[in-house]
């Protein structure tokens, strides 16, 4: 069966409102943040990923961002609930390596929130240590794998 979604990068002005508008809606209005939130000061430095359907609707957000010349790290990673366990996720965490593997980054790390700790075991990521408490009220830990 063909996937019903597609993997890409934002590259017009109108998909990257789209990418960061979902962003903010999954990962920050939750927590009554404003719009603009979802967005920091090193953007245009990062690969972003997202996943949309055959109508072109925003499902999936992520962003790599390059932290050393050996070190990645997928931020602000994002599915819409109705789209969950459906394979996006994974697809977007694979093409996310992918990329750090191009970059010759050795190591990929990232800071789940703990409901999605487990999902990223399956992945082959480890799990470091906990780390942050976001707004007061969202455990992160703190994983990482060997690319």
């Amino acid at each position: 069966m063909a996937a019903f979604y597609n993997i890409k990068q934002p590259e017009t002005e109108e998909e990257f409102k789209r990418y960061y508008h979902l962003r903010w809606q999954l990962l920050r209005a939750p927590w009554n943040q404003p719009e603009g939130s979802e967005i920091d000061s090193i953007e245009n430095q990062c690969f972003h990923l997202m996943a949309t359907d055959t109508n072109d609707t925003v499902l999936a957000v992520s962003r790599l961002q390059f932290n050393s010349d050996d070190e990645a790290q997928i931020r602000y990673m994002a599915v819409v609930e109705s789209s969950g366990r459906k394979g996006i996720g994974r697809a977007l965490i694979e093409a996310m390596e992918q990329q750090a593997r191009l970059s010759t980054r050795k190591k990929m790390v990232l800071e789940a929130r703990e409901p999605a700790v487990g999902f990223y075991e399956k992945l082959g990521y480890n799990l470091i240590e906990k780390s942050h408490l976001l707004y007061g009220q969202i455990q992160h830990f703190r994983m990482e794998k060997a690319l």
